[in-house]
């Protein structure tokens, strides 16, 4: 069992934030100078894709490495911005427009995206914690309930 996770601080969100958003960009330029050899993998051996969407505000495309868990046809995702309060701006761009692109080594794939019904969470939560258990740590952290995300091959 995780041990209880205290909430992050503002200044810690202050600082998370922009660590985030470099490691990300360069998670994602390797990962396509390689063809995801090198950063198509995270601790422990979890699986990584760049998840492509379309910015609710700017109308721009945004790519983020995240971890991902496939489930037949779906690709699975989970919205924990390691834990910290608000929901992580990818997925508040797929809530604004569901359509996206995934890429998996070589393999792009368009998408469209929905949250899991509560039903479906459940059963899927505990095959995520598998695959990266730090997700147990992260729901503990917040208050706000950790989406997990259903990406469709359209």
């Amino acid at each position: 069992m995780a041990s209880a996770q205290r909430p992050w601080t503002r200044t810690e969100m202050a600082i998370g934030n922009p660590l985030i958003k470099a490691m990300s960009r360069a998670n994602t330029w390797l990962y396509r100078a390689t063809r995801g050899r090198v950063g198509g993998t995270f601790f422990r051996g979890a699986p990584v894709m760049l998840l492509t969407t379309i910015g609710r505000q700017t109308g721009r495309r945004w790519t983020v490495p995240l971890l991902y868990l496939r489930d037949g046809r779906n690709i699975v995702c989970v919205g924990s911005k390691g834990g910290m309060d608000h929901h992580p701006l990818w997925y508040r761009n797929l809530e604004a427009n569901p359509e996206a692109e995934v890429e998996i080594g070589t393999e792009v794939v368009h998408v469209r995206a929905r949250t899991a019904t509560d039903a479906e969470r459940a059963e899927l939560w505990p095959k995520l914690v598998a695959m990266y258990r730090d997700y147990a740590d992260y729901q503990q952290r917040t208050t706000r309930i950790i989406p997990v995300v259903i990406l469709s091959p359209c």
